[in-house]
């Protein structure tokens, strides 16, 4: 099969460096912009303690890990991915067959990417300024254990080649993509230009201001544009954009092995000029850290005893209290929130009319209603509120504050679409959350009453802060329910 140059077509062709869209003020996200200042006076709060300290190794590791992973460098199983993460990384912990090589080369590769994260705070500490010497200094590190990698030659033809550690290629590296089709990225010859040119756009984009989740989108999708090294170019396009939120006071770019297509479906939109997608898959993982951190207690043990699990429980006990009207912050994000439960049980109203009108051309008895909590119902999802939440890798706190909104459908069993409000973290900072799940109950034959469920709804948990603008949360809420809306019904129907 003749595989030159001329009988591939071109997916993508390369072009010179564009700079950041005109209307980037369009691409920042809200909800981090209020996010921010909440956890900068929760950090300044926790530095002293353990917990903040091993939230942030485990983070480290865990960006380490997944890196590499998504790049097909090793494989390394779920479970053996968590204990590297809590225990640290070290081949005693990779029984055989958990990876696809052998585990002193995985954990070698794994170290040298641990150092180039812990290097980019001491970047930050440091007030340097991003060049493409410090850049050419990160790729050194990455492939400090990997001598060579594969470039395409004259014909057309991949050949082995010498990795350059710390230089830029010398060889085109265009991929070929499933269809066949070729995708482009910078000449050799042009390299060096069009870095110089990244580096002095982000330069200006530091004086202009532009916000972190924008600007760490826009540097990381123009680097992989130039692609300006023979290989690893994805593992520091991830260390850039981590650069830029770690200097923000925001936490390291963990994209993982479960985003991974969609990550490569938002740098192949940004390729055609659509940076939102990309910006706002960003925006998700530092939002997603956010909500982790803000789940870091005080009380965090490193080698917990009984009795200081027990005293520990005890001062956590003592300090448990609702959320007070007479506090500003809190009557705010309250006051969000009641108008938020309210527009659910309206659109729930709306959907539970057009069902019941259509169940019941089926058969009589078949309805579709909407409930929301009461004073005697308002614990009847704390449970699986705490279920979702461990799924979804939270801290909930139903005792702090809690309201529920739920679509109950009545056809051969009992469904129920719920939309459960919450304080999130360990503490209450002004922070509330909206999860989504679905519960049943059958009520015919041998498990008749069984209970099945929560089964989680939605990818992410919808949350908001006292310092929004009430219309921009419910805007952004109104987009998050109807995505609840169209997947629980469809998970229900699917279940018929």
């Amino acid at each position: 099969m003749n595989d030159s140059p001329s009988t591939k077509t071109t997916a993508y062709r390369w072009k010179p460096l564009e700079d950041i869209p005109a209307d980037w003020r369009d691409l920042a996200s809200t909800e981090l912009a209020s996010l921010t200042p909440i956890w900068r006076e929760q950090s300044e709060k926790l530095r002293q303690f353990e917990g903040l300290k091993e939230f942030n190794t485990r983070l480290n590791r865990e960006w380490a890990i997944e890196t590499g992973l998504i790049e097909g460098l090793y494989s390394i199983d779920r479970g053996t991915t968590r204990l590297l993460i809590e225990k640290g990384i070290d081949a005693a912990l990779m029984p055989h067959g958990t990876t696809d090589k052998p585990a002193e080369q995985v954990v070698q590769i794994l170290r040298d990417q641990h150092d180039v994260v812990e290097g980019l705070f001491d970047f930050v500490k440091q007030k340097r300024d991003l060049s493409t010497s410090y850049i050419k200094e990160m790729h050194a590190a990455f492939t400090r254990n990997q001598d060579t990698t594969t470039a395409v030659n004259g014909m057309g033809r991949l050949i082995e080649v010498p990795l350059l550690k710390g230089d830029y290629k010398q060889h085109p590296n265009n991929p070929t993509r499933p269809d066949g089709q070729i995708h482009e990225y910078c000449p050799p010859e042009h390299v060096a230009a069009e870095m110089d040119r990244l580096i002095e756009f982000h330069k200006q984009h530091e004086e202009a201001g532009i916000p972190p989740e924008v600007e760490a989108a826009w540097l990381h999708h123009r680097f992989t544009q130039i692609h300006p090294f023979q290989d690893g170019n994805g593992r520091v396009a991830r260390a850039l954009a981590s650069l830029i939120f770690l200097r923000a006071g925001w936490f390291p770019l963990v994209i993982d092995r479960d985003m991974r297509r969609r990550y490569i479906e938002t740098l192949e939109i940004a390729d055609n000029g659509g940076l939102q997608p990309l910006t706002e898959l960003f925006a998700s993982t530092q939002r997603k850290a956010f909500t982790l951190a803000l789940g870091i207690s005080d009380d965090v043990l490193k080698q917990p005893t009984i009795a200081s699990i027990i005293s520990a429980a005890v001062q956590r006990l003592k300090a448990e209290q609702k959320i007070s009207f007479e506090n500003p912050a809190h009557q705010k994000v309250l006051v969000i929130s009641k108008r938020l439960e309210a527009l659910a049980f309206e659109r729930f109203k709306d959907v539970s009319a057009e069902l019941t009108n259509e169940l019941r051309q089926v058969k009589g008895h078949f309805y579709a209603r909407v409930d929301r909590d009461g004073h005697r119902t308002d614990t009847w999802y704390n449970r699986d509120l705490l279920e979702v939440a461990e799924v979804l890798n939270y801290l909930a706190d139903p005792k702090s504050y809690r309201a529920w909104v739920h679509l109950y459908i009545m056809e051969n069993r009992i469904s129920e679409l719920v939309v459960s409000f919450h304080s999130v973290g360990s503490k209450f900072v002004g922070v509330l959350g909206a999860s989504a799940f679905m519960v049943s109950r059958s009520i015919e034959g041998e498990a008749r009453q069984a209970y099945y469920g929560p089964h989680k709804i939605g990818r992410d948990l919808f949350q908001f802060a006292f310092n929004e603008d009430p219309e921009n949360v419910e805007s952004r809420f109104r987009t998050w329910l109807n995505d609840v809306l169209v997947t629980g019904l469809d998970h229900w129907r699917r279940q018929l």
